[in-house]
């Protein structure tokens, strides 16, 4: 099977990835979109199979253990996210690059599996007072989340020198243009 390049975006929570992910989707690019699987509950609208593929915490499990991932991460206690080896499939077979949005720890492993063929994008909150502000702009988690959401973003922007780019989003039309320019200039390389 012909593999593509891999295009990871991982950030802290609050940091602008989702946003920059779909503005990339948006442009006339050989882009497909990577579903995370994950064991937690859908948000708001999120639809199974679209905005990910959601499991129960003993599926997840019993996926871990048939080697279905090509990465996972126990996130918070009993919370998993994780890339299916069938997803990754999925996207080769239709001739596309793979785009990512994933956590840190996930995106890492992608690029240490895929060293030559993976872009590893950090996006980056402009100071941590802004992404409390963003997460709090949501309204969709509690104080108890955004405090935890907040003590792991401290812990992954320690991550951010592992990887290929640091893209600051601290003004967002900069931050797409510069995404953007990024991901075209690795996929023509």
């Amino acid at each position: 099977m012909k593999t593509g390049k891999l295009i990871v975006f991982s950030a802290p929570s609050g940091s602008g990835k989702t946003t920059l992910v779909h503005h990339l989707l948006s442009q006339q690019l050989p882009l497909g979109f990577s579903i995370s699987a994950t064991s937690r509950a859908p948000r708001g609208k999120e639809q199974n199979g679209i905005d990910y593929h959601f499991l129960t915490p003993d599926q997840f499990q019993a996926k871990i253990k048939a080697d279905a991932f090509l990465e996972y991460e126990e996130v918070y206690a009993n919370l998993f996210y994780g890339t299916l080896h069938a997803e990754v499939d999925r996207l080769w077979k239709e001739g596309k690059h793979i785009l990512f949005d994933i956590d840190v720890k996930g995106g890492l492993t992608i690029k240490h599996k895929y060293p030559q063929n993976t872009l590893a994008v950090f996006v980056q909150p402009p100071s941590v007072a802004v992404l409390e502000n963003r997460l709090r702009s949501r309204a969709t988690d509690s104080e108890e989340t955004i405090q935890k959401r907040l003590a792991k973003a401290a812990l992954e922007m320690e991550f951010a020198p592992k990887f290929d780019h640091i893209l600051i989003n601290d003004d967002l039309e900069t931050a797409k243009k510069e995404a953007l320019q990024i991901v075209v200039d690795f996929i023509e390389s």
